[in-house]
């Protein structure tokens, strides 16, 4: 059963919290899983006689699944806005589950040749056109069935479930790397860490079967009036800058695995356990950033962890890159983490709050596409390989640096969408 909300409302079923979510925790599961054994996939699929290019293939192939992301969102997404929520949750997790499940099970480039790193790309732009169309009908179901007064806390769950996989990916990785040698690692381990995420698909799909729906089929096919327009481009566009930011932090942070490993060269170990670390923190700090967006508003929420994280970026690769061992590794992921995290789970929050219903799943599954695309594809690869022309270990200090610059600039032209802190400003118009 429901529980009641102190004012009355019905608050959201847990398993209805859990199905909307399982989709974005299987993204981020897969995603950290496949980013931590990138050395060992690169092997598998490209091998290669030059130094560093066999992961440099393996980060591309991963990038290829953002290509499709787009225009998974612009159908999918759009799907959402015309047929419904559910419908569109559950045609994006179908597709999902058959990216996941795929790329585990493909033979390596030794076994069935070029036909191996060919499958691979394939299951990836699968994936890639699932997972665009999956954010905008989730989080606009999310915000839809939230109270008014929650939706902070709601929609932090989204990135709750991302966190809380990253930190099982992370609890996976080390329990692996302990338990088996490297030569099993390299030949099958990576294979089991991968489709332990796919285990949690059929469940996923009979959850989300149960679910209502919360579009207005009425409301859904009235247009926008030119004032509702402007205000949506304004947002789109500032959404855009902030998701793109996001994910830059967030990707590298998930990344510090194999930068720990590759570029620091520090044991698999040790490295690994970045990945859980960088999960827990964003598992615990998601709730309470959204928690406190309810409370004071999405603005404060999303800009005073911003600029601690901005202080804090270079000071904290610097200390890693000298000392370089665990204690300096999790400190450093842990210190970035708390920071970016109780800014980046309000940043879904302020978004969709500001998109009109009827444009809301396809506007915000194309935004988040579009910026996932862009910098989540390309954010490894473009570390990795800075790192490896300049020489430098403190490159992705310096392109951390630069997304959080643009992130803050964004949020200072976002409007305020918390009903918090609307009603006060309402209030104190009246007495004015």
């Amino acid at each position: 059963m429901a529980a009641m909300e102190d004012n009355g409302r019905v608050a959201l079923p847990t398993r209805h919290v859990a199905a909307v979510t399982v989709g974005n925790a299987i993204e981020f599961y897969d995603f950290v899983t496949y980013a931590f054994f990138a050395t060992q996939i690169g092997h598998a699929f490209f091998p290669s006689d030059k130094p560093g290019a066999s992961l440099l293939a393996s980060l591309a192939t991963f990038g290829a699944g953002f290509l499709t992301r787009p225009l998974g969102a612009f159908v999918i997404g759009r799907m959402g806005d015309r047929v419904g929520r559910k419908p569109a949750m559950l045609l994006s997790f179908t597709l999902i589950g058959i990216g996941v499940i795929g790329l585990p099970l493909t033979p390596t480039f030794a076994q069935i040749g070029v036909a191996a790193p060919i499958l691979v790309v394939g299951f990836r732009l699968l994936q890639g056109f699932a997972l665009g169309g999956e954010v905008g009908p989730s989080t606009a179901y999310m915000m839809e069935a939230a109270p008014e007064h929650r939706r902070g806390l709601y929609i932090s769950m989204q990135a709750m479930s991302a966190d809380a996989a990253v930190l099982v990916a992370g609890l996976v990785g080390v329990a692996l790397a302990h338990l088996l040698g490297p030569a099993a690692l390299n030949a099958w381990g990576w294979r089991v860490a991968l489709l332990l995420g796919a285990v949690i698909v059929p469940f996923g799909l009979a959850l989300r079967r149960s679910l209502g729906e919360t579009l207005d089929m009425e409301a859904k096919s009235q247009p926008l009036a030119p004032i509702e327009r402007r205000a949506f481009r304004r947002v789109a566009l500032l959404g855009l800058v902030l998701l793109a930011a996001a994910t830059t932090t967030n990707y590298i942070l998930d990344y510090m695995t194999t930068y720990a490993h590759a570029t620091l060269g520090m044991s698999e170990q040790l490295a690994l356990g970045a990945t859980a670390v960088v999960g827990l923190c964003g598992f615990i700090c998601d709730p309470i950033s959204g928690w406190l967006s309810d409370r004071f508003g999405r603005k404060p929420v999303m800009m005073v962890p911003w600029l601690v994280l901005l202080l804090a970026i270079f000071p904290a690769f610097r200390f890693l890159s000298v000392w370089r061992d665990g204690p300096a590794l999790y400190t450093t992921c842990a210190v970035l983490a708390v920071a970016s995290t109780l800014s980046t789970a309000t940043v879904l929050v302020a978004i969709t709050e500001s998109l009109p219903q009827r444009v809301r799943s396809g506007a915000l599954a194309l935004i988040y596409a579009l910026a996932i695309s862009v910098f989540g594809g390309s954010t490894q690869f473009i570390v990795a390989w800075l790192t490896r022309f300049t020489g430098d270990p403190l490159a992705p200090a310096w392109y951390m640096i630069a997304g959080v610059i643009f992130g803050l600039l964004a949020i200072l032209q976002m409007p305020e969408t918390a009903p918090v802190r609307l009603r006060a400003r309402a209030l104190a118009e009246e007495i004015a």
